[in-house]
């Protein structure tokens, strides 16, 4: 493709003209991305239970909601819930790129263009024309796009885990320099020139703690003023930038790409200038992520918006430092003092309170886009098997809405401890980006095995890999001279909560390796003879299991050694319950098998990787359904409970593990499994993860014996 290089010798004109080319040549883009695949997106949500419900199958009715298009609502709703990291950006990418340097034309126009070509190639062409058409029925992000390809190769799931790791680092750090970048405007105004570090520092954490406070609510109320704020934001963009254009009319030569290369190979230290200009851009794996919030097409119509006010804005910065500073040099005291402050600095003075108070109306916004996105991440996650297990609750109806306290308590600690470490936001850009860069990469290598799936020919998928691995993997390298100023803070947090992942995901691996199953056929007819055997006192009417027996025809030895050997469990009916994680975010199905009618009865739920295991409910659901079909008999077995059609009571039995003493496992897998029973330990119960309730639940203790010892050197001796 060719992008209509200019170079030197060429005649000034022409990188005009190239200007005006490049709008028409954007714009086509968009509409070429929305025409390849113009097929109306339907956001499904699976409503699990409901009256007439089952099909043959036992199936739960699977409901649509209406079809996706492109609305005036649909378009705020994208503004005030997906562009909030990314529309905040310019509050902080020009202090970046400046910061220690001498203002010239080369480094301005040089700056400008990387930004431009940065949002088209990356945010514009990779996420919005490319890959939002990898939705998993109506849902975007990571952790979907992995549900969707993982069949594929095993080894998947470390991008998968790296990009998950890295999108909640981001979580946070997003917050704080977004509400900081926001709040230290302050200081252009003359009754607050003076104010201290540390009281930018307070109020950036009365504003954080608030925000987390209020997590707990939900945000259904206030939600509806999130898109006509961010609205509010965007026109202020456009017209603060538009304003300015002409202090200096030639910043319109920054369209020309000539000017990005030029800055890239002549400047100084010019391709590190790329760690700074990849801030405008961290908010793009944000379109991905809440494509089910919003749907594509409203995405893809609302961008044009979006990017047009940012590329303004930008613009009209450009032109108000070349204005202003050219040939000056910005210093660090400079732009933490508020003298030299590009983004503000476009503002009429009368309006710079108004603009203030609206920016930090956008950083909140911003914030509370991440923070709702990291609860969505760590609950799939949960569901995937790449997360312990946690408390979920969902403080409203909205759809999508839910509350993680542990993970709140987490980006917490985490927003603050970066706040009171950086203090400036000038220091913040040096941790900001670099985990963010992993997690695009992750999203590239993802999408390429998605396009295999799609049967793409694999000459567009090696261009797609190297064209986006080659700008992926340069922004990471130039990202990486962040790291002893504080880059490290975001790999750190990363690492650790990709080693939370990577622990959980192995430790299964290991315990699956030496989970023994047996055939159930042959121990029916002694559950049938110890539920006949009157003499072994009742333990149960119904006695319910939990397996984890993909094969309906067998069963876990654990499960038969607690109902025959370990102390007999004698009940009238047994039901053995098993439940698949399956691709579709948002299945909701389950089927019956009866092995032994009204005596051993097997339920397979099949939920999607969205849906919480609410097996209490769902299971009185089959139970009732059973009861109204005449295909179980739920009545109490004792005479003088039956006279009265009193309802047995059902009794659940968890299965709850511990590393046994007697392992000989290698050592790393060692450390891997006491790793993952200190998480076990900190995470949700797994009565509680599955939503039982406590009362009807028995915790049944038993050694884990991955490989037991082999070569132990016992000697008997005589007296």
């Amino acid at each position: 493709m060719s992008f209509g290089i200019t170079y030197p010798h060429q005649k000034k004109d022409k990188r005009q003209r190239f200007g005006r080319l490049f709008v028409l040549i954007d714009f086509c883009l968009y509409l070429c991305g929305n025409l390849l695949q113009k097929s109306t997106i339907c956001t499904r949500l699976r409503k699990c239970f409901g009256g007439q419900a089952r099909k043959k199958n036992h199936n739960f009715q699977k409901v649509k909601i209406p079809t996706n298009r492109v609305t005036a609502a649909g378009l705020i709703i994208a503004l005030g819930i997906i562009y909030g990291d990314i529309g905040t950006s310019p509050l902080y990418v020009l202090n970046a790129i400046t910061k220690d340097k001498k203002i010239t034309e080369e480094l301005i126009l040089g700056a400008l263009s990387c930004i431009i070509w940065t949002l088209t190639l990356q945010t514009t062409i990779k996420y919005v024309i490319l890959t939002l058409r990898a939705d998993n029925r109506g849902e975007g992000g990571i952790f979907s796009l992995f549900a969707l390809v993982r069949r594929q190769k095993k080894w998947l799931v470390i991008p998968a885990m790296l990009g998950g790791a890295a999108l909640i680092a981001d979580g946070m750090i997003t917050p704080p320099i977004s509400v900081t970048s926001a709040v230290e405007g302050l200081r252009q105004i003359p009754a607050f020139n003076d104010i201290g570090d540390w009281t930018i520092v307070l109020i950036v954490l009365g504003i954080l703690t608030v925000l987390f406070f209020l997590q707990q609510f939900g945000t259904a109320s206030i939600g509806k003023l999130f898109g006509p704020v961010m609205m509010i934001w965007f026109l202020m963009l456009a017209t603060m930038g538009s304003l300015h254009l002409f202090d200096d009319i030639g910043i319109l030569k920054a369209f020309s790409p000539h000017y990005a290369i030029e800055l890239l190979s002549t400047y100084p230290k010019g391709f590190y200038i790329l760690g700074a200009v990849f801030l405008c851009t961290t908010g793009a794996e944000a379109l991905y992520s809440d494509l089910g919030h919003c749907g594509k097409d409203n995405i893809r119509y609302s961008w044009i918006f979006v990017k047009t006010c940012l590329i303004l804005n930008y613009l009209g910065q450009g032109a108000w430092i070349l204005a202003n500073y050219n040939g000056q040099s910005i210093t660090t005291d400079m732009i933490n003092s508020g003298v030299f402050n590009p983004f503000y600095g476009v503002m009429p003075q009368d309006f710079k309170l108004i603009g203030i108070i609206i920016a930090t109306s956008a950083a909140i916004i911003a914030s509370q886009a991440l923070i709702s996105g990291s609860f969505t991440l760590i609950s799939e996650a949960m569901r995937l098997n790449l997360w312990p297990k946690l408390r979920l609750t969902y403080p409203t109806e909205e759809r999508g809405q839910l509350y993680v306290p542990g993970v709140n308590l987490l980006l917490f600690l985490g927003c603050t401890g970066i706040v009171l470490y950086f203090q400036k936001s000038t220091n913040m850009e040096a941790a900001y980006g670099l985990a963010i860069t992993l997690c695009m990469i992750a999203t590239s290598i993802l999408f390429a095995n998605y396009l295999i799936t799609q049967r793409a020919k694999a000459f567009w998928i090696y261009v797609y890999l190297a064209v986006y691995l080659s700008i992926e993997l340069s922004f990471l390298i130039a990202n990486l001279e962040k790291f002893p100023h504080g880059g490290y803070v975001a790999l750190v947090v990363g690492g650790l909560l990709f080693a939370v992942m990577y622990i959980w995901y192995r430790a299964r691996k290991i315990k699956n390796r030496y989970v023994e199953f047996v055939r159930m056929e042959h121990y029916v007819p002694k559950i049938q003879e110890l539920s006949n055997d009157k003499s072994v006192p009742k333990y149960a009417t119904h006695l319910v299991y939990l397996t984890s027996a993909n094969n309906p025809k067998e069963i876990e030895h654990k499960v038969i050694y607690s109902i025959l050997n370990k102390k007999p469990k004698r009940a009238d009916i047994y039901w053995f319950v098993h439940v698949d994680t399956v691709d579709d975010p948002y299945t909701c199905e389950y089927k019956v098998e009866h092995i032994i009618p009204n005596d051993i009865i097997r339920v397979d739920f099949r939920l999607g990787f969205r849906m919480e295991p609410r097996i209490n409910l769902m299971f009185r659901k089959v139970v009732e359904d059973l009861v109204a079909n005449k295909e179980v008999n739920i009545i109490s077995r004792y005479e003088s409970l039956a006279n009265s059609n009193t309802i047995g009571d059902f009794q659940f039995i968890v299965m709850e593990k511990y590393l046994s003493q007697d392992n000989e496992l290698p050592f790393f897998e060692r450390v891997i499994m006491r790793l993952h029973f200190w998480l076990k330990e900190h995470s949700l119960s797994e009565e509680k993860g599955f939503g039982l309730d406590a009362a009807n639940v028995t915790i049944e203790k038993f050694p884990l014996i991955v490989r037991p010892v082999t070569n132990l050197k016992l000697k008997r001796v005589e007296n």
